[in-house]
């Protein structure tokens, strides 16, 4: 153990050294004059900024250059330190008034320079310097056209500066999100100077990235719902901006939207989002816009995605996790729900999970990804996985396989049924969960069984049932119902475990935010060898 303990040390020291002495390197003139080094051109190709659409969201309203910003929003310290992420990535550059100003924006822009001419390690963080450079180029109207010829020169040297940086840097991250998002900020240079050296950079990173970030079935190896809309738009814009330039399309990049686009599809036709595994409510309203107008149509009949089986009608709606947790490499936002589920009723949320707390800096974060944040079980206060610091994201330390899964879709009668082993080591028990539902009837049912495997000792089980914030529940007197009223119908839940309770619980289902919600809780002792819990939601109006 000493040994083990002095070795961590060890290497803690020369990481931490390693990252000093690059530190200084980034600061150096060295460095400088490296990245300094650009064959000036002009900007030539414009994107149009339908195109773009797909990143921001569109204020309907557009504003005025004079009214969002102060001449000396660079200066003006309390201001910049409350929106610093804001003002630097130059994403609200989107929602203005094309007939704004000119040399205002320009002279803000001109200032920027002037204030971050030389690496800065807050202002070229990857995903704020990607932002901006696609921000500059896609609003050329503002940002470049009219210019004077020296403006255009700070411009364009500014932007191929920070292009060197960002090759410079990228492999490094360890963020596959900012990978992608840099990719784009190189693509998009490439294309807009018709530099063939950023260009064919930016198509070998986005291979690379195709290879090593998806499955064999092309979902993403977080398996993060999230992601996956994250990926898709990313590579849909990448694909209209080559088609646009009259550039080569490459094949791989038409057969992972093939692939993206048929689980997407299945995601974004359930009217709701799904709480799995780093996924918040999501509205994707305007991506199924810009979706359409580019002519992508999308289907998917599979009954399982991405270790996700969903079953659905034209009334309800169930989902459960019956995936294995991903690697460590790429569970930075997994969360430990594994056989949790998720039901709907006519669009409306019966059974939810709690969601996710994506501020990685923030408690929460850790605390939405415990199993009992999620609809499923958890033995003796653990989750089914357990999580470590890793440099900046908490990642997985032990992780789970789910095993004999099946699925059943016929008109009158669903099933969905796995095991997983996320409890065996610790407590020798592996977790089996069915869900039955009857279509007509309205009735769903479900088994959890506790299977040990060693000699049992006595532990506590809880079960737990999340709901969406402003559904109410009521116990009746003799303690063995539940009555759910949500808006649009109302249910009642009964069990055969001796102890029913209602419980508040946090609600993370909005990004960042949180809201108190409740839950059902059942409770107990696992005294048999193989033990069975039983539980069913019944429609009674």
């Amino acid at each position: 153990m000493f040994l083990k303990n002095s070795l961590i040390l060890i290497n803690e020291f020369f990481y931490s050294t390693k990252n000093q002495i690059r530190k200084l390197y980034l600061k150096s003139s060295i460095y400088n004059n490296k990245i300094s080094k650009i064959e000036i051109s002009n900007l030539t190709y414009k994107p149009s900024l339908s195109i773009l659409s797909c990143l921001v969201k569109y204020d309907k309203k557009k504003l005025k250059i004079e009214e969002l910003v102060e001449d000396n929003i660079w200066e003006n310290e309390s201001i910049y330190r409350d929106t610093f992420t804001k003002l630097n990535n130059f994403y609200w550059l989107f929602s203005i008034d094309l007939k704004s100003s000119s040399n205002i924006t320009q002279s803000i822009i001109h200032k920027w320079i002037s204030k971050n001419k030389n690496y800065n390690s807050l202002t070229w963080q990857i995903d704020i310097l990607s932002k901006r450079i696609i921000s500059w180029i896609a609003n050329s109207k503002l940002t470049f056209d009219d210019g004077k010829i020296e403006y255009k020169k700070l411009f364009n040297s500014s932007v191929n500066k920070q292009i060197n940086h960002l090759i410079n840097e990228i492999s490094k991250s360890e963020s596959v999100d900012d990978k992608l998002l840099g990719c784009t900020a190189i693509l998009i240079t490439g294309l807009s100077y018709e530099n063939e050296k950023f260009l064919n950079y930016s198509l070998e990173l986005l291979k690379k990235i195709v290879i090593t970030s998806f499955d064999d079935e092309y979902f993403p190896k977080t398996r993060s719902i999230r992601q996956l809309n994250f990926y898709l738009k990313y590579f849909v814009l990448v694909r209209e901006l080559l088609k646009e330039s009259f550039n080569e399309i490459p094949e791989y990049l038409d057969e992972i939207i093939f692939y993206l686009g048929k689980s997407y599809s299945t995601f974004s036709n359930l009217g709701q989002s799904l709480l799995f595994n780093g996924n918040h409510e999501n509205d994707l309203y305007e991506f199924n816009k810009y979706l359409t107008f580019f002519k992508y149509k999308f289907e998917n009949s599979n009954n399982e995605v991405g270790g996700y089986a969903i079953l659905k009608n034209k009334n309800s709606t169930l989902a459960m996790d019956i995936g294995s947790s991903p690697s460590k490499n790429f569970s930075n936002n997994y969360q430990s729900g594994a056989l949790s589920f998720e039901f709907f009723y006519k669009d409306k949320k019966l059974i939810s999970n709690s969601g996710y707390f994506q501020d990685y800096k923030h408690k929460l974060n850790l605390i939405s990804k415990y199993s009992a944040a999620h609809s499923t079980v958890i033995i003796d206060n653990h989750s089914s996985c357990s999580f470590k610091n890793n440099k900046t994201f908490k990642t997985l330390e032990s992780g789970l396989k789910t095993n004999d899964k099946k699925i059943i879709n016929e008109k009158n009668y669903w099933l969905i049924k796995a095991s997983h082993n996320g409890f065996l080591k610790k407590f020798g028990i592996i977790h089996e969960r069915c869900l039955e539902y009857f279509t007509e009837k309205n009735k769903l049912v479900g088994f959890d069984k506790l299977i040990s495997k060693k000699v049992l000792e006595s532990k506590k089980f809880e079960i737990r049932f999340h709901m969406v914030p402003g559904i109410k529940l009521t116990k009746t007197l003799d303690n063995k119902t539940i009555l759910i009223e949500i808006e649009n119908s109302g249910w009642k839940f009964s069990s055969n475990c001796e102890i029913i309770n209602i419980e508040s619980g946090i609600y993370f289902g909005i990004k960042n935010q949180s809201r108190e919600n409740q839950n059902i809780c059942l409770s107990g002792e696992i005294e048999d060898i193989n033990q069975e819990i039983r539980w069913e939601f019944e429609k009674i109006q």
